[in-house]
């Protein structure tokens, strides 16, 4: 099973990225897939999240109206798209897919927002 995001980096406050998440090793279009986020000297919290068919989201109101969340069962993979970056951005974002009983981490990818 892997997880592996890409696309983090540093970006000026208002900027945007991308975040990408390629998963190999399970059934990926029936898992629930999520990102989240952990800042420094702060526990890890929920960013958005994707149904298994990709009908369904929900964001954290942090992020709500600026990021968003997408999937291709085809291609496993889930994406997050952040517009309007704030420095409180500034974290480590994981991918997560779960569905029962099974729950999978990939290791992460550095988002910095500063001017």
């Amino acid at each position: 099973v892997q997880l592996v995001e890409s696309g983090g980096g540093l970006v000026q406050p208002g900027g945007s990225l991308r975040l990408s998440c390629a998963a190999s090793g399970f059934p990926f279009s029936i898992y629930v897939m999520s990102w989240y986020r952990q800042a420094p000297g702060k526990e890890r919290e929920f960013v958005a999240r994707i149904s298994s068919g990709g009908g369904s989201t929900q964001y954290a109101d942090s992020v709500k109206g600026r990021f968003t969340i997408s999937r291709d069962n085809t291609k496993n993979t889930v994406a997050l798209q952040m517009n309007s970056l704030k420095p409180g951005d500034t974290a480590v974002y994981y991918c997560n897919g779960w569905t029962i009983g099974f729950d999978y981490w990939g290791q992460g990818t550095q988002v910095t927002v500063s001017s």
